[in-house]
């Protein structure tokens, strides 16, 4: 099993290993991750089948939904089994109208990290990631005073470890000053391709390093590239953009993220397909142009 989800990883300095392929919530909530899913029953179907699976590796946050996502999860999985790991993350909230509001001082993410604890279910939080930056995009700065507040929740015992997301590299050393990073999350993928040196940096130290957006941003050229590998193998270019992902580093995590059971099992499948170095050279090539 572990073989099939891509083999396995140990966040430093923890005793928390996960599978390589994992599952993001972040659809489970409705559209525009906001509010309540159309399908509750599918949505719990969908995290049941994951496990089930062998996934034990879900990323998640209490801004899905807002609430929503963590609600589902623990309806659909609590009690938790041994050995799954739940990554949440804090600094931001929403609004009203669903729009994505920057929320990163320490009352804020004390309130959110106990937002987490109660809609979870649970009475610590395995891991937690810092979300920083814009939408795709680090901005620059200090985050000295956000992860004050995080290192205070982890000395409370409310974290039990600390990540970072949408970050640069200098934010990841600073933050290496204070505490110690597990992971960092950040938009990347075979055509967006800055965090490149950051991953191998990274993955010398056994810091995990999560993706999002893994077909997010390409041209129509780029697609076209992927989709002539995927046709090639018998694939979805999904399946091959996951699979290039997997290929790229072994401190790589993913999080595919879908509300269908059967979408779940395409993704899932993906950490079986073996890329031939022609087709890694190939797809390589999609970043180099971009």
């Amino acid at each position: 099993m572990t073989t099939k989800l891509g083999g396995t990883f140990t966040f430093p300095g923890t005793q928390l290993t996960v599978n390589r392929m994992g599952y993001g919530a972040m659809q489970l909530a409705g559209p525009h991750v906001f509010g309540p899913p159309k399908d509750r029953t599918a949505a719990i179907a969908v995290l049941r089948e994951a496990v089930e699976s062998g996934v034990n590796h879900i990323d998640t946050s209490d801004f899905y939904g807002p609430h929503v996502t963590n609600q589902i999860i623990q309806e659909a999985l609590h009690p938790y089994p041994e050995g799954l790991v739940i990554v949440t993350k804090l600094g931001a909230r929403r609004g009203s109208d669903g729009s994505w509001i920057l929320s990163r001082s320490r009352e804020d993410l004390i309130a959110q990290a106990h937002d987490n604890l109660r809609n979870l279910g649970v009475e610590r939080l395995d891991i937690v990631n810092l979300r920083l930056g814009a939408v795709e995009r680090p901005a620059e700065g200090s985050i000295t005073e956000p992860l004050s507040a995080m290192i205070e929740l982890k000395k409370q015992g409310v974290i039990g470890h600390i990540g970072l997301s949408t970050v640069n590299l200098e934010q990841v050393r600073e933050a290496q000053t204070m505490t110690e990073i597990v992971c960092v999350q950040n938009f990347y993928n075979v055509a967006n391709r800055e965090d490149d040196a950051m991953i191998d940096e990274v993955a010398k130290e056994g810091i995990a390093y999560v993706p999002y957006f893994p077909l997010g941003g390409f041209s129509p050229l780029q697609s076209s590239e992927l989709n002539d590998v995927a046709t090639e193998l018998g694939a979805t270019p999904m399946q091959v953009a996951q699979a290039w992902l997997l290929q790229r580093a072994t401190n790589m995590l993913l999080i595919p993220g879908t509300s269908s059971v059967g979408h779940l099992r395409e993704n899932l499948a993906a950490a079986a397909l073996e890329l031939p170095g022609e087709m890694v050279a190939r797809l390589d090539g999609i970043g180099k142009s971009a």
